[in-house]
């Protein structure tokens, strides 16, 4: 299989770099067909640098969240760096959260192509990790983050004592675990307590960029009404066979990456600088209490962002130094 030399050489900063993975360590690479390529690369730097590598691949699950196999879930288990570049997200599955659980290092790559891996993967993640770190400090000490933007999104989601997370893409201690590329501040809002409305206007997990707005109604920590044109219908049926706790509002988060750009991969949409995403689903990874087999983020442009009081970001500009 033939890769560029860009690809390998963004393969070999994920390893070295980011994972901060010494010789003596062992790495599994899970993949799937459509990331075959960029799963291949990884394999590959791995075995160049010396390092003991497997390559596993695995059919491609229906929903982002979904566990992979549980053969697989065992694998990932006994070593010490593990990169899941797939289809569909495994970050929010048990077989991950068990893995880092016992100390292994995950880096989740869902759906990420090759340019948005040369492109992000050559970002400096330094610079990333200090603007993040910065976020989560704030986002920890806030009661309530209220967001607006142009298209009308206007919802107040109080997070209080929730635990703020840093995808600094610097993964390099146990039990790190987070999305290659990256860059965001997250965490998961109080259940049953967000209200507003999310209006989608950028781009939408397993839907890509949005050319007719999603309306989302949120109502006491759910979507309770999901109107726009077709990739509102395509949301809706992307939730309804999962139940009610799909409906969830799971996540807030900003973006850290000034490198990336919205493509309508999710993977980099949510990292891009100036822009904040709200996910509805799962949030068991980020310490919340709901587990649903989806977890599905729609990406904000332009948001004018309150941390209690405090304006942090207005029409996608920080207000706030680093």
């Amino acid at each position: 299989m033939n890769i560029s030399d860009e690809l390998y050489s963004a393969s070999q900063i994920a390893i070295r770099d980011c994972m901060g993975t010494k010789q003596s360590e062992r790495i599994l690479i899970i993949t799937d067909e459509p990331l075959r390529t960029l799963g291949y690369a990884l394999w590959k730097a791995a075995k160049d640098f010396g390092n003991e590598v497997l390559f596993t691949e695995i059919l491609p699950r229906k929903s982002n969240g979904e566990e992979p196999p549980t053969e697989v879930a065992e694998l990932m288990k006994k070593f010490d760096v593990v990169f899941c570049p797939t289809s569909k997200s495994l970050t929010h599955t048990d077989a991950r959260r068990a893995a880092s659980a016992l100390g292994v290092r995950i880096a989740t790559l869902p759906g990420v192509t090759e340019e948005i891996m040369v492109r992000c993967m050559n970002a400096d993640y330094n610079a990333i990790a200090q603007r993040t770190f910065a976020l989560c400090t704030l986002m920890e000490k806030t009661s309530v983050i209220r967001v607006t933007s142009p298209a009308g999104t206007d919802i107040s989601m109080p997070m209080k004592g929730r635990t703020a997370h840093a995808s600094s893409g610097l993964f390099r201690d146990k039990g790190q675990s987070g999305n290659l590329p990256t860059g965001e501040a997250y965490l998961a809002p109080l259940e049953g307590l967000s209200n507003g409305i999310v209006v989608v206007d950028g781009s939408m997990a397993s839907i890509g960029i949005v050319k007719t707005p999603i309306h989302i109604i949120v109502k006491d920590g759910y979507a309770t009404t999901i109107e726009g044109g077709v990739e509102a219908e395509t949301l809706r049926k992307l939730l309804e066979p999962h139940g009610k706790d799909a409906y969830t509002v799971a996540e807030f988060g900003i973006g850290t990456n000034d490198k990336a750009i919205i493509t309508g991969k999710i993977i980099e949409d949510e990292k891009v600088m100036g822009t904040i995403h709200i996910a509805f689903g799962d949030n068991k990874s980020m310490g919340g209490t709901v587990r649903v087999a989806s977890h599905l983020d729609g990406l904000i442009k332009s948001p004018t962002v309150w941390f209690d009081q405090t304006i942090i970001m207005t029409d996608g500009k920080f207000l706030i130094e680093f």
